[in-house]
């Protein structure tokens, strides 16, 4: 029971910690915008914590099958700093920020490719934009996608190393997926199969169709040319 409502307690602050690191790294934040983002984060961790130190399961999926959800935060986490950094770096450059945006320049022009999904990102924008803030869009598109792309090839090694979640005691079903009812439609592992390709297939259309679908305009030419 300690130990439980500790680890609650951890994860709780860890998610908070996250949500605020934004606007504890930003330059400009106004009082507004802070108290906002310490009400979100509040709630947010009220939720994680109620989640995790409850016995029954509520809306959190894997709550009881590491390293699964550790993976998805330390993505989000390396993200949300990254791309953090990167903006700081735009009126306070560090040698830390300088780093990171020479890395995510270099990604973002690697990976805007036609049809690519920081090419998506890019044309998004408004066709009148200037050329630097077209530069720091597909910049942190370039990290946040080869972050997407290392976190997948950490799971699926972590998958295949440690024969993840077989390997890691018993899998309850009950907690792990609370939204899933296996008291309805026909066999169980069928329908995880079915369920787990249509996740798959949704995790690499997603990026490219969330852009297209955010587009409100027609593809510039302008930033075409930018490639």
């Amino acid at each position: 029971m300690v130990s439980r409502i500790t680890g609650a307690l951890v994860r709780a602050i860890l998610v908070m910690v996250m949500i605020a690191t934004p606007s504890l790294m930003l330059p400009g934040v106004n009082s507004d915008t802070t108290q906002i983002v310490a009400l979100v984060a509040l709630f947010a961790a009220g939720l994680t914590f109620f989640e995790y130190a409850s016995t029954y399961p509520g809306l959190v999926e894997f709550r009881d099958a590491p390293p699964f959800n550790r993976l998805r935060y330390l993505s989000l986490l390396a993200t949300v700093l990254l791309l953090s950094a990167i903006i700081r770096g735009q009126s306070e450059p560090t040698t830390l920020t300088n780093f990171v945006d020479a890395l995510g320049s270099r990604l973002g022009s690697a990976i805007d490719v036609p049809y690519s999904p920081v090419r998506l990102v890019v044309l998004m924008l408004p066709g009148d934009m200037d050329v630097e803030h077209v530069t720091l869009v597909r910049t942190a598109a370039g990290i946040a996608y080869l972050i997407s792309l290392l976190t997948l090839v950490i799971f699926v090694l972590t998958m295949r190393l440690i024969g993840w979640p077989s390997r890691m005691g018993t899998f309850n079903v009950w907690i792990n997926l609370p939204t899933f009812d296996p008291t309805t439609g026909g066999d169980v592992v069928e329908r995880l199969t079915r369920d787990s390709r249509f996740n798959i297939a949704m995790g690499f259309l997603l990026p490219f169709l969330i852009p297209a679908v955010m587009n409100p305009h027609s593809p510039s030419k302008s930033l075409i040319s930018l490639s």
